[in-house]
């Protein structure tokens, strides 16, 4: 028959334990280093900030599209109001 001693056995079984321990910690080491690599939280932020960036853009256009047209909107109506009273005679 075999004859294993005592301390061969302890350190083999020492040596599969640790290393049962061990693996899901180095899978979850990969994996982080994976995303990390990835970076898929900073760029899904920098999308994020970009798209706002976009719509502010927008926005400010439109408003300053609403404006220019309010203002032109504005002259066109006063040059017509002042010739027509200038050109009216007054009545007493």
């Amino acid at each position: 028959m075999l004859h294993i001693k005592p301390k061969e056995m302890r350190s083999a079984v020492c040596l599969c334990v640790l290393s049962m321990l061990l693996t899901p910690t180095l899978t979850q080491a990969e994996t982080s280093m994976l995303l990390a690599e990835a970076e898929t939280g900073s760029t899904a932020a920098r999308q994020a900030a970009e798209q706002k960036e976009a719509l502010a853009k927008k926005a400010a256009e439109r408003a300053a599209k609403k404006a220019a047209e309010a203002s032109k909107a504005a002259e066109s109506n006063a040059p017509n109001t002042a010739t027509v009273t200038a050109d009216e005679p007054k009545e007493k």
